[in-house]
Formats: C-alpha cells, structure tokens, sequence
C-alpha cells in the first residue's frame, strides 16, 4: 500500500513529494504542459472514483433504512390490530 493511500491524500500529492525537496525560494515549480494535465487528469479520476464509491454507498444505506422503516411501519400496524381485538 503506497504512504499516501493510509491518509486518503489523492494521486497528485503524492506526485508531488517525490520531485523531491521544494525548490528554494524564488525558483517556481517546473512542470511541463503534458505534466500538469497526466496530474490533472489522475487528480481528476482519483476524486471520479472517491465520488462513484461515496455515492454508491450512500444509496445503499438508504435503501436499508428505507427497507427498515418500511418493517417497522408493518410491525406497528399489526400490533396496532392486535390491541384492537
């Protein structure tokens, strides 16, 4: 498992940390056109994915709460007829 995948940091810092130390004060980063849009366009995928799982997890847990008040209404009118014999 890569450092970066225990904190849920995304591709694109973990890129970043391997260029090595930050350049000294005054000199910018030098990442070329096709650099920035291949960590863009992982970046990107990275956040597609994240999205896609949360999203496909959260309609999950509300089909089963839905399903569980659902059971819980069915079991309040049965004893609700039960009381009224």
């Amino acid at each position: 498992m890569p450092p970066y995948a225990a904190y849920g940091a995304p591709p694109f810092a973990a890129m970043i940390s391997k260029e090595g130390p930050p350049p000294a004060a005054g000199q910018p980063f030098k990442f070329t056109v096709a650099e920035t849009c291949d960590r863009i366009k992982e970046e990107f995928s990275y956040l597609q994915a994240q999205y896609h799982r949360d999203t496909v997890s959260l309609k999950l847990e509300c089909e089963k709460l839905a399903s569980e008040k659902t059971e819980m209404q069915r079991h309040y009118v049965m004893y609700y007829e039960m009381s009224m014999v």
